[in-house]
Parts: structure tokens; C-alpha cells; sequence
């Protein structure tokens, strides 16, 4: 692993960095629209129940919006750390107010705010947790099981890595034939693009150990819903 320092966190309190994310973001939520709806999908609630989801490392609210439109009822807590996140994030769900609430969480340091209900119906977790070095991964896992209500559900959608070498070079071949541009932009980064990247990939995990974590944090019904390639929605319940 490499032992530069992480600089994750400045990166995502960075204004200008936050801004060219969000500018930038209308083809990667295109994308992942229909595994947002997926996670909604798998909770186990009538579209007419009113109930309040977590989505922690919410960024924008993308993950929650789709969640939101599927059970109009629901209501949604979004856990964010980055100041310059939280502010773009009203705006763009500025159509779900009354609905939801933002609140500051570190994810990193694991102290839950009181503004996080402990009784929660659900939890989701979108493209964040591979930020976590492996021992705050098991911890937040464990941390959601406490606040979830039981029979909640916790889900994530998130990319992982595999230790072996011909998946990985499937999983690279394929990538490239379904979006030949990325793949040339990756071969040409420069330095600063490089740097940032492995410094986004530094903690990122193959999923069984993942899977692990999430057992041991006394979930039950864990499994992969949904798999392409090096991307997967894992998840399970508090038990009833």
C-alpha cells in the first residue's frame, strides 16, 4: 500500500475541486441511476409507507434522490463531510425539501452526530466506502447495524479490486470495449490525475473480505444483489 499521506480529505473540502466534480457529474450519474433505483428497490417497504433511510458519504444526494422518488413517503438523512458538498447537495435536491436533511458526519472518525436517528428503516452507501482503510469499514459496518431499527436493511454500492490476475485483466478488457475513452484518458494522466487516483484506489478491497466485515457486524441475508465487472451492490438486514 502506498505510503503517501491521504489526502482524501482535502480534496473533498476543496471548493474548486467539489465544483469540477459536480460540473462533471452528469455522465457518471447516468450511469448508476439504475443501481440507486436498485438499492431502493430491495428494501422491503410498500411505496405508500413512510419511513427515514441513511445515506452516509452522500456527496449530492444522488443515491438518496433516487430512493426518495421511488417511496414518496420516505424521508432521508444525509451524512457529509464536506462543507462545499452539503451546499451544492441542497441545491440539487432543492425538489425533495421537507424531505430530507442534511448533517456533518466523518466517516473517518467515526462519532455519530445525535441528528442521525438510532431507529433507522434503512442505510445505503454509494462510491464512499472504498475511501475507508479495512478497519474503519468494519467499524462503520458495525456502526449501521447500531442504528439501523430491526429488520433495517444497509446497502452499498461501491467498486472492489480482485487479487487475481486473469479477472482483472477481464475486467480491464472489458471496461475499455464498453467506454473506449476512459480507458484512453486512464493510459494519459498526468501527474497530478495519476496522484489523485492512487490516492482514490489506496484502500480499495476485493469483495469477499467486505462481505466478511458485514457478517461479523451480525448482518443477515448478505449478498452480492448485483455485480458488473469490478462494481457490486452488496448488503443485508439487521435481523427482525
Amino acid at each position: 500500500m502506498s505510503q503517501t499521506p491521504d489526502s482524501n480529505a482535502a480534496i473533498w473540502h476543496s471548493e474548486e475541486v467539489v465544483a469540477n466534480w459536480v460540473a462533471s457529474s452528469a455522465a457518471r450519474e447516468a450511469k448508476r441511476v439504475a443501481q440507486w433505483r436498485l438499492m431502493g428497490e430491495l428494501l422491503p417497504y410498500g411505496q405508500d409507507e413512510a419511513f427515514t433511510f441513511l445515506d452516509l458519504g452522500a456527496g449530492t444526494g444522488t443515491a438518496a434522490q433516487a430512493i426518495l422518488q421511488l417511496f414518496p413517503h420516505s424521508r432521508a438523512v444525509l451524512g457529509e463531510y464536506s462543507a462545499e458538498m452539503i451546499k451544492q447537495g441542497t441545491q440539487a435536491m432543492a425538489r425533495f425539501a421537507g424531505r430530507f436533511e442534511y448533517v456533518e458526519f466523518d466517516m473517518v472518525a467515526g462519532e455519530w452526530p445525535s441528528a442521525i436517528p438510532s431507529d433507522l428503516a434503512a442505510a445505503v452507501t454509494s462510491q464512499c466506502v472504498h475511501h475507508l482503510p479495512d478497519e474503519r469499514k468494519a467499524g462503520l459496518f458495525a456502526e449501521i447495524f447500531e442504528h439501523l431499527a430491526p429488520g433495517g436493511w444497509y446497502l452499498n454500492f461501491d467498486p472492489v479490486t480482485t487479487e487475481e490476475p486473469v479477472v482483472e485483466a477481464a475486467w480491464e478488457r472489458a471496461n475499455e470495449r464498453q467506454d473506449p475513452s476512459a480507458a484512453e484518458k486512464a493510459r494519459h494522466r498526468d501527474h497530478e490525475e495519476q496522484r489523485r487516483y492512487a490516492n482514490h484506489t489506496r484502500y480499495m478491497i476485493p469483495l469477499e473480505p467486505q462481505l466478511g466485515f458485514i457478517r461479523a457486524a451480525g448482518f443477515e441475508g448478505v449478498d452480492v444483489y448485483w455485480k458488473h465487472l469490478d462494481y457490486v451492490i452488496y448488503g443485508g438486514q439487521r435481523p427482525a
